[in-house]
């Protein structure tokens, strides 16, 4: 009785406040975003307190922490607030609505092969529903998870403080492809060594990500060093266009981000060992989170992509 009691005492604005406070780490910040006054903010917090008899945020200059009873709730309130939004999405739904949206994130090398045909299978199931679909380095997808800006992320999994409090699910490893487009001066050569590389303009991922660091371990287990003509290039339609037309340039980039065009001939690999570039890519999501239906769809979609791969 005393617990039913206590749940009624609960209201969703107080869930809300909860969970706002401790994605943004400050009640003004999380007063902003939900609109209200920042006295209103700490009212609600307030009351959370009292009727759970703990203290949830540990204030100071730094902006609000919670404190280890309030991890421990936060998990089943981020879970009771998912359970509901997807509940309204399922009402929504069987009467006829658009169903809402949800926000997935991919690693652009990843999403041009991967999300068509993974978009056209969800479709199939909530044909109402609209995915937006972000990209960017793995780092600030990482961030957009967390920030609950997205809620499932298929990327790179990075350093243990970066991935606390989500759960990663291997899916495949993605090695690195040294590409060029058809009849270029290389192709034509007896064999191809790394040297070769330097007489070319390079195209190499951006500094600071994972996909660069494997680029330059092959450089340097090669004996090259900085290079002297390249680029640095995240976007995978920019560097396809400008490998497919210029002979003298050279591109590296994960595989699966190319394949359809390896398939058909228009870019081809150069010869060359690429063992000890691969790299885990996964499925991330924030482990105080339930899957709703749609993302469990999206998931599963994804899973069945991945196996045909």
């Amino acid at each position: 009785m005393e617990n039913n009691k206590l749940d009624a005492r609960i209201k969703l604005r107080h869930l809300h406040c909860l969970l706002a406070v401790a994605q943004h780490g400050s009640l003004q910040k999380a007063a902003d975003a939900l609109s209200v006054t920042q006295p209103a903010m700490s009212k609600s917090i307030a009351e959370m307190e009292n009727i759970l008899g703990v203290r949830l945020f540990e204030r100071g200059r730094n902006g609000a922490r919670p404190t280890s009873q309030a991890e421990v709730f936060l998990r089943h309130a981020n879970a009771s607030v998912s359970a509901l939004r997807q509940g309204l999405d399922l009402l929504s739904r069987n009467h006829g609505a658009a169903g809402g949206t949800v926000d997935i994130a991919i690693l652009p090398t990843l999403a041009a092969h991967l999300m068509p045909p993974v978009l056209k299978s969800f479709r199939q199931e909530w044909p109402g529903m609209v995915v937006q679909v972000h990209t960017g380095l793995n780092h600030q997808l990482l961030a957009m998870l967390k920030t609950q800006q997205v809620e499932l992320l298929i990327g790179r999994v990075s350093d243990p403080s970066a991935m606390a409090g989500l759960a990663f699910e291997y899916l495949f490893a993605a090695p690195l492809a040294i590409v060029v487009r058809d009849r270029h001066p290389l192709l034509g050569l007896a064999s191809v060594a790394a040297s070769d590389l330097i007489d070319f303009h390079v195209i190499l991922p951006p500094r600071g990500t994972i996909i660069r660091h494997m680029a330059d371990s092959f450089l340097l287990s090669h004996g090259l060093g900085a290079l002297a003509d390249y680029s640095e290039i995240l976007s995978v339609s920019l560097g396809r266009a400008m490998t497919l037309n210029n002979d003298n340039i050279v591109w590296f980039v994960p595989e699966i981000a190319v394949r359809g065009d390896l398939r058909q001939g228009r870019l081809h690999t150069l010869p060359l060992d690429m063992s000890g570039t691969e790299e885990p890519i996964g499925l991330i999501q924030r482990s105080d989170t339930i899957p709703t239906p749609p993302v469990q769809t999206l998931i599963g979609a994804l899973r069945t992509v991945i196996g045909l791969l």
